[in-house]
């Protein structure tokens, strides 16, 4: 007769041991839990996403101000509706506002398939971030308009005329001119000439007087108009061109 095998003491209670001390419970909460937390964040992210896109395509490309150099017009924050109908200049009036890339005049080249320029595409795609070489200024010269500084009483002057800019938020005088120092522009075809409203702290087509392009910005390169602020909602508005810009 056969005699069964002596078990050994250690894999018998090495099986009890690891049967008490792991149970399906305490091992598979952990595991629970996180799966929960990851699925709360793709949906809230998946939420942002869906929110976003529906106000995108209520209210067109949205843009970020990055900077004081519109102000008053438009503040650091403020997020403005771009009009696409404008794009590459089709109906612009003097006084608008615009959208426009300023690689290249404004700010150098940069290659378009760079990390730092894909990520700030995205970020200006969402309305939450804004792309270095990307600006928003007034158009004040046309093709055909000459556009200089300034007249004895401190406006600039359009084909001779004064021109009234009650958007700068300050009065112009003598001692106060609309624009500081001694300059003309005469704008070739498919050209413009654009200001800051905040004249003093922005970065325009006068930084370019002497450059190579003058300061004489593509009209092609316009992305839109800005129409709109839509954020933040004490703001809410339109950006007019007011009347008095015309002479």
């Amino acid at each position: 007769m056969r005699t069964s095998e002596p078990r050994d003491p250690r894999r018998s209670r090495g099986s009890v041991a690891s049967g008490a001390g792991s149970s399906p419970g305490t091992t598979a909460a952990p595991a629970s839990g996180a799966s929960r937390w990851w699925a709360w964040l793709g949906l809230t992210v998946v939420a942002a996403v869906v929110v976003a896109a529906v106000l995108r395509a209520l209210t067109g490309p949205v843009y970020l101000i990055p900077s004081g150099s519109m102000e008053p017009t438009l503040q650091p924050g403020d997020r403005v509706r771009v009009d696409a109908a404008a794009a590459g200049g089709q109906g612009l009036h003097h006084g608008d506002v615009v959208v426009f890339d300023g690689a290249g005049s404004l700010a150098p080249y940069r290659s378009a398939g760079s990390l730092e320029r894909g990520l700030e595409d995205v970020a200006r795609w969402w309305g939450v971030g804004a792309a270095e070489d990307v600006f928003v200024k007034r158009v004040l010269a046309l093709p055909g308009d000459r556009l200089e500084c300034c007249a004895p009483d401190g406006r600039l002057l359009r084909e001779g005329e004064p021109l009234d800019e009650p958007y700068l938020g300050r009065p112009v005088t003598a001692d106060e001119p609309a624009a500081a120092g001694t300059w003309s522009f005469e704008v070739p075809d498919g050209r413009m000439v654009v200001l800051g409203d905040h004249r003093a702290a922005s970065r325009d087509s006068r930084a370019l007087l002497g450059a190579p392009g003058g300061g004489l910005i593509p009209l092609e390169r316009v992305e839109g108009r800005a129409a709109e602020i839509v954020w933040p909602l004490s703001r809410r508005g339109t950006v007019d061109a007011p009347s008095g810009d015309t002479p």
